[in-house]
């Protein structure tokens, strides 16, 4: 086997890229940040250490440990000093193959060749990303749930020149520092929870474009029914316990053909429907600014990971 990973880098300082920085940072890994501009830089700082004291406030970490876990950061707006001597690169940059190509070339420049790359791409290939790559085997999916640092899914997907060396140490790797990796056996765009996702949001907008309900009787009935169970299990299990003692068997002999029905006056568009974004804009909820919702939703992800003990 080749060296552990000891050391990280996070290309990429945005939303998504600041907080896999904060994960890798406040489980003792030391981490090179890299992005294309001071002011990137300063904002990702900024980021990570709101996240920081975030968790100290929540008694998640202490403050000596939060002043240790900084240490560790290194931020750069080169490209070399950002990859040399790392282990494993977790990419976070625009959600674009030209972009995330010319990226990796620079990596393949600079970082040694057993560094794993890893996109964090939510839905790429990452056939396509590592094509032009002189080491395609290094190459991996990974593609977080956000804000990374909270939610333990990570989703892993390998290419068609991917090592399963790669595989096994990038799995290995994140279940070190508490996450919830799942593999893809093979590529599709989209992955599994974001297509998971979607298609639940595709009869979302089309119930409430078909004046059936409106958009915040649609968030209601998720958040208060099949939410509160997808906390604890998946489709799967939910609808195996629906069945009662027979299971899914049981569920597809009651209801089975019902579903059927249902699935006959479901939504089967592929573009979005005019004037849906507008529709959904949302207002302040009780007066409260996108930031203070973060915060919320943060609280009670919180309260979620402590239940199921992943915090």
């Amino acid at each position: 086997m080749k060296p552990e990973i000891k050391k990280t880098a996070v290309l990429g300082g945005g939303m998504i890229g600041s907080s896999w920085a904060t994960n890798f940072l406040w489980k003792g890994f030391p981490v090179h940040i890299y992005d294309i501009s001071d002011e990137a830089l300063k904002n990702a700082r900024g980021r990570i250490l709101g996240n920081m004291k975030y968790l100290v406030g929540k008694g998640i970490l202490t403050a000596d440990k939060m002043n240790v876990a900084l240490s560790l950061a290194k931020y750069a707006t080169n490209i070399e000093e950002s990859v040399k001597g790392v282990h494993f690169i977790q990419e976070s940059v625009l959600e674009n193959y030209d972009v995330k190509q010319a990226l990796l070339a620079e990596v393949d420049r600079y970082a040694a060749t057993d560094a794993i790359f890893a996109s964090s791409t939510s839905g790429l290939l990452i056939t396509e990303i590592a094509k032009g790559s002189k080491y395609p085997e290094r190459c991996i999916g990974a593609h977080p749930y956000n804000p990374p640092h909270l939610i333990p899914l990570v989703e892993i997907n390998k290419g068609q020149k991917t090592a399963e060396e790669t595989v096994e140490k990038t799995y290995t790797f994140y279940k070190s520092i508490g996450k919830e990796p799942v593999v893809l056996q093979k590529e599709a765009l989209g992955f599994i929870a974001n297509r998971l996702a979607i298609g639940l949001y595709r009869e979302a907008v089309d119930l409430v474009m078909r004046g059936v309900c409106s958009v915040e009787d649609v968030d209601k009935a998720v958040c208060f029914g099949p939410g509160l169970r997808y906390a604890l299990m998946g489709p799967n299990l939910t609808y195996h316990l629906g069945g009662g003692p027979h299971g899914i068997q049981g569920l597809l002999k009651h209801v089975g053909p019902s579903i059927e029905l249902w699935w006959g006056n479901m939504a089967v568009w592929k573009k979005w429907p005019p004037g849906w974004a507008e529709m959904a804009n949302r207002a302040p909820e009780q007066g409260r600014n996108n930031e203070e919702i973060t915060r919320w939703r943060d609280d009670g992800l919180i309260e979620i990971l402590k239940f199921l003990k992943k915090i």
